[in-house]
């Protein structure tokens, strides 16, 4: 029996994959781990590679759009969908929780003085600023006024934003160019995106020796974010085409270990041997995200709780991505980045209110907020109940 949620925009006639739910909610909490480390000197962290979460969410949501659309643009179909019925849809799904992340950067923000990160006090101006700039996902320029925290996110009151920017970009190519394309010629168009993405990340090109990028529109960074986007999703939109389940027991647990280890493995590799992590990285996109993508759509949820989890870290894992990192910017204050005055020995207590405060939040925010207002916004702006 398939479930009905607002949080899996999949028409209700197909299957729901319970386990990809499950997986994303597993990713968002990585991210999170990974980013109460985040701070610290590279060598104490516990989640290496947390970063590399955001690719595996480009891929399931190629995955699932392409899976949950990709029949319904026919004329001929009873359900056809029009452009502007897809975009209502994403924007629904999205933004809604876009625009609570603004507002709860904004108070984390006014908690923390207004000031950036070199103590200079921001002007109440500069605040509005990047707040409208960031209710229509337009990026900040670094150095910019409404860029308020001084270090140049792209989105400075909710800097994991940058990953929405793309996440609608990619949703935009689909509905004008991507979804056009017979299976064959998106496998083309993907290995050629895929060419260009090994070549940029294998060889450097933006000089970060690592794929976390896409956060700033500061030289390269912008376009390596444009390809952690493109190739990803492209890869999960043609494994929607042409996948065909295998037989596995226990696949949310055994994707959970691979995802797990997986994030948590440290940098590879220094100086002369510093491709060694980047290699690893392209690994993990191109094979390992897959792979456990195929696993994950193969499997089923055969017991009450593997579901009800898989439910709920679906449920809550946008939310808890959305908003979780204004509290975050408080606890780098709190430790005094960007000296980093405190150690992870001295803050862990801190780090578990923060991964645990988020979770209680992301769920009330969730029920209060995210899924009245998307069904509020359904009735409102479509005349039949779906």
């Amino acid at each position: 029996m398939t479930k009905k949620t607002l949080t899996a925009p999949l028409p209700d006639s197909k299957m729901h994959y319970h386990l990809l739910d499950g997986l994303r909610g597993v990713a968002a909490l990585m991210v999170i781990i990974y980013h109460c480390y985040e701070c610290f000197p590279a060598e104490s962290w516990i989640i290496g590679h947390g970063y590399l979460a955001v690719d595996f969410f480009f891929i399931l949501s190629g995955f699932v759009i392409g899976y949950a659309y990709d029949d319904r643009w026919d004329k001929s179909s009873t359900r056809r969908l029009t452009y502007w019925q897809f975009f209502r849809r994403r924007l629904i799904r999205l933004h809604p929780m876009v625009v609570f992340g603004i507002l709860w950067g904004v108070a984390m923000f006014w908690i923390q003085g207004s000031v950036k990160w070199d103590g200079s006090r921001v002007a109440l101006s500069a605040i509005m600023i990047a707040v409208l700039l960031h209710l229509f996902m337009i990026p900040e320029i670094p150095g910019a006024i409404g860029e308020v925290r001084g270090n140049g996110e792209m989105f400075p009151l909710n800097g994991l934003h940058w990953s929405l920017f793309f996440e609608y970009i990619g949703n935009m190519i689909y509905a004008l160019v991507l979804r056009k394309l017979s299976t064959r010629w998106l496998g083309i168009i993907t290995s050629i995106i895929g060419m260009g993405w090994s070549v940029f990340f294998l060889f450097d090109l933006a000089g970060y020796g690592n794929m976390g990028m896409g956060w700033t529109l500061d030289h390269a960074n912008f376009w390596g974010g444009m390809l952690r986007m493109l190739f990803p999703f492209s890869v999960g939109l043609y494994m929607s085409r042409v996948f065909k389940p295998i037989k596995i027991h226990g696949a949310f647990w055994i994707c959970t270990a691979i995802i797990v280890v997986l994030l948590s493995l440290p940098s590879m590799g220094s100086g002369d041997t510093a491709w060694m992590n980047i290699v690893f990285e392209l690994a993990c996109v191109s094979i390992a995200f897959p792979f456990v993508v195929l696993l994950a759509a193969s499997g089923q949820t055969t017991d009450p709780l593997t579901t009800r989890l898989c439910n709920f870290m679906g449920d809550i894992s946008y939310p808890l991505y959305a908003i979780h990192y204004p509290t975050m910017y408080l606890f780098y204050a709190y430790i005094g980045f960007p000296q980093t005055w405190r150690t992870p020995a001295e803050t862990w207590p801190w780090m578990i209110v923060l991964v645990a405060g988020n979770i209680a939040l992301a769920y009330l925010v969730l029920k209060l907020y995210d899924q009245p207002v998307r069904k509020w916004l359904s009735k409102l702006t479509s005349p039949q109940t779906k």
